[in-house]
């Protein structure tokens, strides 16, 4: 860990104190879209690596002439099927689209409830309003932070109950149409269990691995889990193809019916005969251009990731109230967003007093989501639990992780991460929950 110098510290003589940034500045670091480049000397959260294969794919579909579908769709879905074990994979626009005619092609009703992770992002809770269903948001478990199996168990035996048309939620009568787990910040959520519950009580699974490729639960890889499964190639994703995202399934049946859905359910495209509502959700040829080339690079982007993660594992080892992400015995993480716990009675700061600190420092950072229970725009969902999801949001805070991370600028978050509590004390931002 790096020696105290000080309000500075010194890795290898290197002087890590930093002038005071102007107000401007701070905003305009803590704006930063996440994927898109960061100011000058700024050290931002997650960017994409493009490097020159990614353009020269891009060049030659723009001379192609073929930029709204091509053999590049093709390649891709070929591709990403093959990396999670999924007999079809069908590319389209986003994750969120990918969702949404998941939960059609899995069965899920107007006024069916959909049980789904409340720590994520809203993306998933967004979809199922997409079909008029409602989420039943589930609690986290400390462990992982991903879906609590043994709260999603409980849930399922004592507040539901089988009845005419399938389980039904006890206090409101509606039929559970499907469960919805999320692996989130690249751990896997323990998709095992979750099946187990799923079969048991003839539940389909829509499973989330937007931010999951490349994970592995118990050897099996993330996006192979459940009925149907989905991804999102969004830019700051492990992999990006700028935009898109991709439904995979074994159901030749479901993989017809979603390549008809996408492509707004046309039943004869030359007379414009439109069977039923469809959706204008296909991955252009741009697009998968890209993804190609990312996919192509999984394994050392997950390497890069991880080796990140050893980093700063290492480099937090001797500072108190810095808990580092877990891995699960069974699990293998791609460390996607590398995310702190920041524990103020040991540490001496609130996670968003630091937040703030590091912004100041050039240092793009950012909380974990607001769970999806306190959303004003979920305001009517029922919660299952969620002190485990409200506890990791008050000291969750996600640190600079692009694989384009020198180790110079690792080791600058974490000198300043590290010398933070002896620093003049500021008055803590409150956290609403």
């Amino acid at each position: 860990m790096a020696e105290r110098l000080g309000s500075a510290s010194v890795r290898g003589g290197r002087h890590s104190s930093v002038s005071k940034p102007s107000p401007a500045r701070v905003r305009a670091v803590r704006e930063i879209v996440p994927g898109a480049p960061p100011p000058t000397g700024v050290i931002p959260l997650a960017v994409p690596d493009i490097g020159d294969a990614e353009r020269a794919a891009v060049d030659e579909v723009l001379r192609s002439g073929w930029i709204a579908y091509g053999s590049h769709v093709d390649e891709f879905e070929r591709q990403a099927a093959q990396r999670v074990g999924r007999r079809h994979a069908i590319g389209v626009a986003s994750g969120t689209a990918a969702l949404h005619v998941a939960l059609l092609l899995a069965g899920v009703r107007p006024d069916d409830e959909v049980v789904v992770s409340t720590l994520t992002f809203a993306s998933p809770a967004f979809a199922i309003a997409y079909v008029q269903a409602h989420p039943v948001l589930m609690d986290a478990e400390r462990e992982t932070w991903q879906i609590d199996p043994a709260k999603l168990a409980q849930f399922l035996r004592d507040e539901c109950v089988l009845g005419e048309g399938g389980l039904r939620n006890r206090s409101s009568g509606r039929r559970i149409g499907a469960l919805l787990p999320v692996s989130i910040l690249g751990h896997p959520a323990d998709l095992d269990a979750v099946g187990e519950l799923a079969a048991q009580y003839e539940l389909p699974v829509v499973e989330d691995a937007a931010e999951g490729l490349g994970a592995r639960c118990r050897d099996r890889p993330v996006g192979g889990f459940g009925d149907i499964s989905c991804l999102s190639f969004n830019a700051n994703k492990i992999v990006t193809s700028a935009g898109g995202g991709m439904i995979l399934t074994d159901d030749d049946a479901w993989a017809e019916r979603a390549r008809y859905l996408i492509a707004q359910a046309k039943n004869d495209p030359l007379e414009y005969v439109h069977g039923e509502i469809g959706f204008n959700y296909r991955l252009s040829n741009v697009h998968a251009a890209i993804g190609v080339v990312q996919l192509s690079r999984l394994d050392e982007i997950v390497l890069t990731k991880r080796r990140i993660a050893e980093r700063y594992r290492e480099g937090f080892a001797g500072v108190a109230g810095i808990d580092v992400p877990p891995e699960a015995p069974w699990a293998f993480s791609t460390f996607w967003l590398y995310t702190i716990q920041v524990v103020p009675e040991e540490y001496g700061m609130e996670s968003r007093e630091l937040m703030h600190r590091l912004l100041e420092a050039d240092i793009q950072v950012r909380p974990l989501w607001q769970p999806l229970h306190r959303s004003p725009a979920l305001r009517h969902a029922q919660a299952y639990g969620g002190e485990a999801a409200d506890e990791l949001h008050r000291r969750g805070l996600s640190l600079p992780c692009s694989i384009s991370l020198t180790d110079e600028e690792q080791d600058r978050v974490i000198d300043e991460i590290a010398r933070a509590p002896d620093a003049q004390r500021r008055r803590p931002t409150t956290i609403s929950t």
